[in-house]
C-alpha cells in the first residue's frame, strides 16, 4: 500500500512541477520564482489535505524525495523550454497529469485513515486541484478551478468515486488507482479537446437593483 502512494505521489508531484514551471515561464519569473511556483503547485494540495486530516509531519516534510523530485523536474522544465518552446496546451496537458495522479494519490492517504468515502473523495479533490489553485493565484491568473463551468474539480471528484466504486467490486488497489487516475485524466483532456463544460446558474436580477 505504501509503495503504490508513494509512486503515485512522485508522479504528482513531477508532472504539477512541470505545469508550475511553465506557468512561471509563461509570467517571465526568474529562477526563484520558477521554483516557488513548482513547488506550491506539487505540494500545495497534499499540504492543505495533511492539515485537515491533522496528519504529521506532511508528507514532503517526513519524506524530502518530494521536493527533490520537484526541484529536478522543475529545472528539466528549464532547460527544455530554453531549446524548445512548449505551446499553452503543454501547461494544460501537465496539469491533467497532475490533477489524474493527486487525486488518487489524495484518496489512498485518506483511505488509509478508514474515513468515510465521502471525505475520501473530498480529500482526493483537494489534493487534486489545490495545487493549481495556489499557482494560478500566485501566477495572476483566473483559477482554472474557478472558470466558469470548467471540467477540472468535477473530473477529480468523478475519478476519486470511480476509484473507490472499482474498489467495491473487488478490483485490486492498484488497478483501481489506475483507472481512477485515467477517468481524471480523460475527462480533463475531453474538456480541453472538445471545450466540455458544467451548466451554469445565473440568478435573475432583483427588479430593485435592476431600476437602481
Amino acid at each position: 500500500m505504501f509503495t503504490t502512494i508513494h509512486l503515485i505521489g512522485l508522479c504528482g508531484v513531477a508532472v504539477c512541477a512541470i505545469s508550475g514551471a511553465l506557468a512561471a515561464g509563461r509570467k517571465s519569473f526568474d529562477l526563484l520564482g520558477v521554483a516557488i511556483i513548482a513547488l506550491v503547485t506539487a505540494i500545495g494540495g497534499g499540504t492543505l489535505r495533511d492539515v485537515l486530516l491533522d496528519r504529521h509531519p506532511i508528507f514532503w516534510i517526513a519524506d524530502p524525495t518530494y521536493l527533490l523530485v520537484i526541484l529536478v523536474s522543475a529545472a528539466l522544465t528549464v532547460v527544455y523550454v530554453r531549446f524548445r518552446h512548449p505551446p499553452y496546451r503543454a501547461l494544460l496537458i501537465a496539469d491533467a497529469l497532475g490533477l489524474g495522479f493527486f487525486t488518487i494519490f489524495g484518496a489512498q492517504v485518506a483511505e488509509v485513515k478508514e474515513l468515510p468515502a465521502v471525505i475520501v473523495i473530498l480529500m482526493g479533490a483537494i489534493t487534486g486541484a489545490a495545487g493549481g489553485l495556489f499557482r494560478d493565484i500566485l501566477s495572476a491568473e483566473v483559477p482554472l478551478l474557478l472558470r466558469k463551468g470548467e471540467l477540472y474539480a468535477t473530473a477529480s471528484i468523478i475519478g476519486a468515486a470511480i476509484y473507490l466504486l472499482v474498489q467495491a467490486i473487488h478490483c485490486p488497489r492498484p488497478l483501481s488507482a489506475i483507472i481512477g487516475a485515467a477517468v481524471v485524466i480523460g475527462l480533463r483532456f475531453a474538456a480541453i479537446r472538445w471545450q466540455l463544460v458544467l451548466p451554469t446558474f445565473r440568478a435573475p436580477e432583483d427588479e430593485d437593483s435592476r431600476a437602481d
